[in-house]
């Protein structure tokens, strides 16, 4: 970029143009004063026509003044400016890079002299910091087992200061959210849940507000634990049961009984519930009102029947009505007891699972105790089961070690292996034992499912047919003479793999802990006008941009939005919101090369109307930061009316934030400010990846900004629009 003159060259070389002329006009009015009438005369004469060429030659002289001002300031203000901003972002930043000696040797002295003291700083920090941790390594022990239990609990927990704002949640939290969410495909429901945002833009605000005040009087009147709870239907059709429980704020005893520090929420899908709950009730109206009909007719017919002067021809038509209101009583039952016991089925608790793992867990409980020596033939790593593991491990143990006692079978097989494909979505699970004749290998061991397993059941189950039918699934007995093998074959629903916390993509920082920011309970400033706020308490979402040109007046689009998050001063790189977009149009090959995304990688996604809704949800209050945002403003802002969002949140640019705190430095490109930080670049000009350098640079320079006394975002603000870079547009 053009670098900016200093405005103190342009005044000293003002002041020096008046000096040498007032100079001039002193030498030449002394001169003229010491000489008689005539010579001054002739003097003037001589001079008539060659003030031009005086005048030319002050210009050449003002010139050389210039050229000597500017190397003046080179070497003995541009470096000396230059080292005290540099020594500044290296007191304030973390792991900023020691100072570079160059320039003059006394600036390089003095630069030696700077990383001196600041490595002589850092190394009392490290000792005070080493005994900071010991200190606290208790409180940091408690905080991790908080954290893992949160992270590891099968149900959803957010937890929520008084206003509402985010300040914990779970991973079975973040997967309830994305199946909340209305574009899973998309933000996966990083719009809904985050650190710091609004548990109002998922439930209504005068449900909890009410679920408050029903805690707060049973708190009042003494209650232990209160609670309450309440079911509402999401924006996304979900139907959600709510168990609202308070958090009570660290006081001392005369404090409020009633008064919450915020409160927790506890939710469970119950959409499946209710679908089922209609159905039975269907199935029971189905029943009853069929019956009842069916039995009036049925009435009807007997009494006629029991007319002695009833003829032969209505005998017979009233014995055919109640032949078949019987025969289809009888379908009506039969179908509604299937329908019954397939919902039942449904009901009961599965749990998906991986098949290599269930043959594992039969493995061991088939070791366990006498043991029945075991052999694990193939097993398909790909398949998963949705099964009662329990049920149906204490089953198939059932089996074998009957064989292994009843039949003397020395050794049994476990095999798992996906169904052929016309089956559907079917796997088989076998359980084999070596059968030297085919002829009466498998007598008998079907009647084995009927008799009531001896295994640890609990009550729960009394059969294997109970197992069966619970799953859906089918059970027989097999001879295979070629191998010499018999075997029972379970014939068990296979599924797709659900999304889980466990295959959800590793992230780069340390998720755990920035599930959770207790911070948060101090009060939010929203009822502060965001100019007054302070920099350090609001909540952010930094961006940025892949486009197919720079000019997008002209027609070029965006390919791909990356954003990040920073609450509370902290870097929350697990919500994050990354995109390809179909831009609708070519990609020009030349800048392939720089953001590497081809047109075959955008063919498939969604374009610029449904994408910028789910980015215009993920940044919902909080303020917008980027690198020389006014590029990227600029195209959000042309989709706005196609789209029908409008980005009207404030607008922070950490190029010009740059410019405010390091005016002398040549350049503020984003690598060189991420380099003067100390930040490593990685992913550069991918959306994402620019994103969170941006934002580490944002964090950096936020310390740099209150030392110039700007603190809120009012200040900030105004401090930019000031800068020479802000006068850019696009």
């Amino acid at each position: 970029m053009r670098r900016r003159i200093d405005p103190r060259l342009w005044w000293l070389l003002a002041g020096a143009g008046v000096v040498s002329l007032a100079w001039l006009g002193v030498t030449v009015g002394l001169i003229a004063v010491t000489l008689e009438p005539d010579a001054r005369a002739r003097m003037l004469d001589l001079l008539g026509d060659r003030w031009g060429f005086v005048l030319l030659m002050w210009l050449f002289g003002m010139g050389g003044i210039a050229w000597g001002l500017q190397r003046a300031f080179d070497v003995g203000v541009h470096p000396w400016r230059r080292l005290a901003e540099e020594a500044q972002v290296l007191l304030t930043a973390e792991g900023a890079p020691a100072l570079r000696e160059r320039g003059p040797a006394e600036v390089r002295r003095v630069a030696r002299l700077f990383n001196q003291l600041v490595q002589q700083r850092e190394d009392w920090r490290a000792q005070v910091e080493q005994r900071v941790r010991e200190a606290a390594r208790g409180i940091e022990q408690e905080k991790s087992r908080l954290a893992a239990l949160m992270s590891e609990l099968t149900q959803s927990v957010v937890v929520c200061n008084r206003d509402g704002r985010i300040l914990l949640y779970n991973n079975r939290a973040r997967l309830q959210f994305r199946a909340l969410s209305q574009a899973p495909t998309l933000a996966g429901g990083a719009e809904l849940i985050g650190l710091g945002r609004s548990i109002y833009t998922v439930f209504d605000r005068a449900l909890i507000a009410h679920a408050l005040e029903s805690i707060q009087q049973r708190l009042r009147r003494g209650a232990a634990h209160p609670s309450a709870q309440f079911v509402t239907a999401t924006r996304a059709g979900q139907l959600l049961r709510v168990q609202v429980a308070p958090v009570r704020p660290v006081e001392g005893g005369d404090a409020d009984p009633s008064a919450l520090a915020g409160f927790v929420l506890l939710l469970d899908n119950i959409t499946r519930e209710h679908e089922q709950a209609a159905q039975r009730e269907r199935l029971w109206l189905d029943l009853t009102e069929g019956s009842r009909r069916s039995l009036a007719n049925v009435r009807a017919a007997l009494e006629v029947l029991a007319l002695p002067d009833a003829d032969a021809a209505l005998r017979e038509r009233l014995l055919q009505v109640v032949r078949d209101e019987v025969l289809g009583w009888g379908d009506r039952v039969q179908r509604l007891v299937a329908e019954g016991a397939a919902l039942w089925t449904q009901s009961w608790p599965m749990e998906d699972m991986l098949g290599a793992d269930l043959v594992a867990a039969l493995e061991r409980r088939l070791a366990e105790g006498d043991g029945v020596p075991v052999d694990v033939g193939p097993v398909d790593a790909q398949v998963w089961l949705r099964v009662d593991s329990f049920a149906l491990i204490q089953a198939v143990v059932y089996l074998a070690r009957r064989l292994h006692g009843e039949r003397a079978v020395p050794r049994v097989g476990l095999r798992l292996q996906a169904a052929p494909a016309e089956d559907g979505p079917r796997a088989h699970l076998d359980l084999v034992w070596p059968a030297a004749a085919a002829d009466g290998a498998i007598d008998g061991v079907m009647g084995w499912e009927l008799d009531p397993m001896g295994v640890g059941t609990g009550g729960a189950i009394t059969c294997v047919r109970d197992v069966v039918e619970r799953h859906g699934a089918a059970l027989w007995a097999e001879v295979d003479a070629a191998r010499g093998e018999a075997f029972f074959r379970w014939r068990l629903t296979a599924i797709e793999p659900a999304e889980s916390a466990e295959s959800m993509p590793a992230v780069r920082t340390e998720s755990r802990p920035e599930f959770y920011d207790f911070d948060l309970f101090r009060v939010s400033p929203a009822t502060q006008a965001l100019d007054d706020v302070p920099l350090t308490e609001l909540a952010y979402t930094v961006f940025d941009t892949e486009t197919t040109g720079l000019n997008p007046s002209e027609g070029d689009e965006i390919i791909q939005i990356g954003a990040t998050r920073i609450v509370n001063g902290k870097l929350l790189r697990h919500e994050s919101f990354e995109q390809l977009v179909n831009p609708r149009r070519s990609i020009p090959r030349e800048t392939i090369p720089i953001h590497g995304i081809t047109p075959e990688m955008v063919a498939d996604q969604p374009d610029i109307t449904e994408v910028l809704p789910a980015f215009h949800a993920f940044a919902r209050d909080t303020v917008l930061v980027a690198h020389n945002a006014a590029f990227d403003m600029r195209f959000l802002q042309l989709k706005e009316k196609r789209t029908g969002v409008a980005f009207d949140q404030p607008v922070l640019d950490t190029l010009l934030l740059s410019a405010v705190v390091h005016p002398a430095q040549p350049s503020h490109r984003l690598e060189e400010i991420a380099a003067r930080f100390g930040i490593p670049v990685i992913g550069r000009h991918t959306a994402l990846g620019d994103a969170f350098v941006t934002a580490e640079v944002f964090l950096r320079l936020i310390p740099l900004l209150q030392q110039q006394g700007i603190r809120t975002l009012g200040e900030a603000r105004r401090a930019s629009e000031r800068t020479y870079y802000a006068r850019l547009t696009y």
